[in-house]
């Protein structure tokens, strides 16, 4: 699987999650979108320039407000992508946090 994928002025990144699934909430996702940072950075562009996000959560009754508060300070304050956020089973019990973004390149 790719981590990126790049097309016309497009980047797309595969679905990322932390690298510490033992990781409290707040450092899974901190340190997921650090992964975000330098992927899109390695691509050539950066999160200003974000299209789409899709979030998923473990539980997402318990995790959304905590999570939310983090992407927002996270984001480019001038550039919010359009995003969607859905609860769901992970690919290991323990993670709490993944996302998947699309970015535009100059």
């Amino acid at each position: 699987m790719s981590g990126s994928v790049s097309h016309g002025n497009l980047v797309y990144l595969s679905g990322q999650v932390p690298n510490d699934f033992k990781a409290p909430l707040k450092d899974q996702v901190e340190t997921t979108l650090a992964k975000v940072d330098a992927l899109l950075a390695e691509a050539g562009t950066n999160k200003s320039k974000l299209l789409s996000a899709q979030i998923w959560l473990k539980d997402i009754n318990r995790d959304f407000a905590p999570m939310n508060k983090i992407w927002c300070e996270w984001l480019d304050e001038e550039n919010k992508p359009v995003r969607a956020c859905t609860q769901a089973p992970m690919a290991t019990p323990d993670i709490l946090f993944e996302v998947m973004v699309i970015a535009a390149k100059d």
